[in-house]
């Protein structure tokens, strides 16, 4: 029997996380059981011992998935159990990857695997702030090399308060919510949103989640220590060629380091000169050189990504001549296209994306059925990345871990500025189409989407831009730059790729992944308030296209409202069977909605133009409206007696009008008066404190004749 080990952790609020291993999935390199509360998660690693042929990454794959019956449920669908990663579990696996990989050493290759399995839920504790200290703990029980340990918390700022882990409620309620991964010493990952905060207030709890990282990852050391897992396997992952890297070096680090001085705007033209010199040497080789062609490659890649990397260092300048806070030229138009509800393109260098704004009804709602959450959701985005956008041939298969990625980050960096359900009648799905891209596009989409919603005229509260930061350092000597709006080849040669996003009041999404050790918290401050500076210019050429939302939506647009009704006239509305609200949906041609929230009915009425919501708003209204003495309302004739005639003067609300409130003439009968079915204005004139019957007036309403007088 293995031996069963378990570590605790004392979080700042008193709460305990344990760490257990030995007991469950023995069989595989490692794997631990992290529980807070009656949120359980068991991780598993595998590595495989030698890594393929001619492979030169990490082929790491991280996935979370969450048990249905870990909260005491069964899954939808006809298949009745789990499937396909959710899109929440996907960014979730995102995040535990994204702080993960870059821990691992360089020169290790095989193929290896983390799962995070939720197998209890609590609905106090969110499982999401748990997954990676799970993986990162069952890799530091395995031999598997890793650079670790590493673990991720949840912050938010409640009540000027910053909290560590908190439970959903308190985090629904938040100003400010991000997740930050570390190790003991340096920030790797950090995600989140917020609702317009300073870059201070973003800076501080980073710091704040630092020091509860710290103290998991001295658990992890501990815990790795007493199962004895301190050694790791020894590898071989890596060719090598001294020589042959000698000669390429000598050769071709001067013509690359040319070639990258010439300072394109073109992303072409720059992988054109670079392919040149990679031919040319090729060319010179003997036909029977006996160079390993992978390594060519290899040593190539790496020969171009330093001459790269030391010129922006050496000489302070950029690969497409820009300064280090200069952003691409950029265009903005709304109304592109003709049909859509609103629609922007925005282009910055050569990054475009192409975004429309759709709105529907509450039957448009996503809705969601995981094991963790369920409801519905009115605010969607999608993302999509076509091969066409960087010239490649790609098949259509689907949103892919990426897609997902970008587009949930463009989705918090919006929802903070759209007007609040309570008011906002509207589902709104918006969707990034990346026409071309040369780094950004997750950006571009933020940038595209808020004038695209401006353009469909939502009442957004402020336009919202971004920009995505990076960073080139050396070590050794201490030289960095942090550049400004960067283009795909700085995001793949760079240390950090850090997204900022947020009005002209503050910031509202952000997300950091960091390549290097040793970023430190004055690099961080520079790289926010040189984003704060990118933002706001590019929020400036935003504004000379459009600037506030349009006052009314386009003519074809759909219409919708929203309001409240008493809870005890909800039947009334519905009907017998549902007789009323079908009857008023077939006449108007609008979609009514009712629900019952905090004791009173919210009704949401669509309609595909103006009028039809008009009349429907109106039937309603009549129905639940309380008569009020005084007032004039358009009747119809229900029944003719003797004495009056009855008149339906709201929506099954009857009311006398007596014979002799009908002209100031006296009438001695009523045949020929009225009819049955006419149409007649009348007004309340009283209402019977017992029996509550209304009495109606037509005469007060007409013209009262003046008197006969004769002259003696």
């Amino acid at each position: 029997m293995s031996k069963i080990v378990t570590k605790s952790i004392k979080m700042p609020d008193g709460a305990e996380i344990t760490i257990e291993t030995g007991k469950l999935a023995k069989q595989a390199d490692g794997s631990v059981v992290v529980r807070m509360g009656n949120t359980m998660l068991l991780a598993t690693v595998v590595s495989a011992t030698d890594a393929k042929e001619d492979v030169d990454f990490l082929p790491l794959s991280v996935d979370y998935q969450e048990k249905f019956a870990s909260s005491g449920k069964i899954p939808g669908g006809f298949l009745k159990r789990e499937g396909k990663l959710s899109d929440h579990e996907v960014l979730i696996s995102r995040l535990v990857d994204r702080a993960l990989r870059p821990l691992f050493p360089d020169d290790y290759h095989a193929d290896t695997q983390v799962m995070i399995s939720m197998i209890s839920h609590d609905d106090n504790v969110m499982p999401d702030s748990l997954a990676a200290l799970a993986a990162s703990a069952a890799l530091s029980v395995s031999d598997i090399p890793f650079n670790g340990p590493i673990s991720e918390v949840r912050v938010v700022k409640n009540n000027g308060e910053f909290i560590v882990n908190p439970n959903k409620e308190t985090t629904k309620e938040s100003e400010l919510d991000i997740i930050v991964a570390a190790d003991k010493d340096n920030i790797m990952m950090v995600e989140g949103e917020m609702k317009e905060v300073s870059e201070a207030e973003l800076l501080e709890a980073m710091k704040v989640a630092h020091e509860a990282i710290k103290v998991q990852c001295q658990a992890q050391i501990e815990l790795a220590e007493e199962v004895g897992s301190t050694e790791k396997r020894e590898y071989s992952h890596e060719k090598s060629d001294p020589e042959l890297l000698e000669k390429m070096q000598s050769e071709l680090y001067p013509k690359l380091y040319a070639a990258v001085s010439k300072q394109t705007a073109d992303k072409s033209v720059r992988s054109s000169d670079v392919k040149a010199i990679k031919d040319e040497f090729m060319e010179s080789l003997p036909e029977d050189h006996e160079y390993d062609a992978f390594l060519l490659s290899q040593y190539f890649k790496k020969l171009h990504k330093k001459a790269a990397r030391n010129f922006v260092l050496d000489e302070r300048k950029r690969l497409d001549g820009r300064d280090f806070t200069e952003v691409r030229p950029i265009t903005c138009e709304v109304d592109y296209l003709p049909s859509a509800h609103g629609s922007a393109v925005f282009t910055r260098g050569e990054t475009q994306s192409l975004t429309s704004c759709t709105l529907g009804t509450k039957l448009d709602e996503q809705m969601i059925d995981g094991a963790t959450e369920s409801g519905y959701n009115k605010f969607i985005l999608h993302y999509n990345f076509p091969g066409f956008s960087t010239g490649e041939v790609r098949p259509n298969r689907g949103p892919g871990r990426r897609e997902v990625g970008h587009g949930n980050l463009a989705l918090r960096a919006l929802k903070q500025v759209l007007p609040a359900d309570e008011v906002n009648p509207y589902t709104i799905r918006l969707v990034s189409d990346i026409l071309e891209s040369n780094g950004s596009s997750s950006m571009a989409t933020v940038c595209a989407g808020s004038l695209a919603l401006m353009d469909t005229g939502v009442n957004i509260s402020g336009p919202v831009s971004g920009i995505a930061m990076g960073m080139i350092s050396d070590a050794e000597t201490g030289k960095y730059a942090i550049l400004s709006d960067i283009l795909g080849d700085e995001d793949h040669l760079g240390d950090m790729d850090f997204k900022v996003t947020g009005t002209a009041k503050g910031i509202t999404a952000c997300q950091m992944d960091i390549k290097v050790d040793g970023l430190s918290y004055q690099v961080l401050e520079e790289a926010l308030n040189q984003a704060k500076q990118g933002r706001e210019h590019i929020l400036g050429v935003m504004n000379e296209v459009v600037s506030q939302p349009r006052e009314d939506y386009k003519p074809h647009v759909p219409r919708s409202e929203k309001f409240s009704i008493p809870k005890d006239q909800i039947g009334a509305v519905i009907g017998p069977g549902g007789k009323v609200i079908q009857e008023i949906q077939k006449e108007t041609g609008a979609t009514v909605n009712i629900e019952e929230v905090n004791d009173e009915g919210i009704v949401s009425v669509f309609a595909i133009d103006k009028a039809a919501m008009d009349a429907a708003v109106k039937r309603i209204k009549n129905i639940v409206a309380v008569p009020e003495v005084g007032e004039v309302y358009e009747g119809k004739v229900k029944s003719i007696m003797p004495f009056g005639a009855f008149i339906e003067f709201m929506p099954g609300k009857d009311g006398l009008l007596h014979i002799s409130e009908i002209k100031w003439e006296r009438l001695e009968k009523m045949e020929g008066v009225l009819e049955v079915g006419e149409e007649i204005t009348v007004k309340l004139i009283g209402i019977d404190k017992k029996t509550g019957k209304f009495r109606l007036s037509r005469k007060v309403l007409l013209p009262k004749p003046e008197k006969n007088t004769e002259q003696n």
